[in-house]
């Protein structure tokens, strides 16, 4: 698993900068939710949903297609849940001004930016675009 993961990581270092910069970003990001996971049931759901649904699901279909549009599923399956009870659950967090809601609402944007992306690589990868 290490070997394809490190496989992954250097194609994405391979190819536009922009993206090694945002994933590098995200990955920072969601690693805050490991210690935030101990206080906060939202960021327990965004840990679970990118530093172990979402890898999984992407190691998967990478070592099945390699790096093609296709990793995006990856995102929409773990993410798209994480996101309803984000903002099912937004009352519980918004309104306070502490360091956590402040991360939950950046990561809530992030994650949204990124699933854009996501579903018009998916998008493309269904209708024949490869590489």
């Amino acid at each position: 698993m290490m070997e394809l993961m490190n496989s992954f990581m250097a194609e994405i270092k391979a190819g536009p900068q922009w993206v090694y910069y945002w994933v590098n970003f995200m990955g920072l990001l969601f690693m805050l939710s490991i210690p935030f996971s101990f206080k906060n049931k939202q960021a327990r759901i965004i840990l679970l949903a990118t530093l172990v649904v979402a890898p999984i699901i992407m190691m998967a279909l990478y070592g099945k297609f390699g790096y093609e549009r296709i990793l995006g599923l990856g995102h929409i399956l773990a993410w798209a849940p994480a996101l309803y009870y984000l903002h099912k659950t937004k009352n519980e967090w918004s309104n306070n001004t502490g360091i956590i809601s402040k991360w939950l609402a950046l990561t809530l944007v992030v994650m949204c930016i990124s699933l854009v992306m996501d579903v018009a690589d998916v998008v493309r990868y269904a209708l024949g675009e490869r590489g």
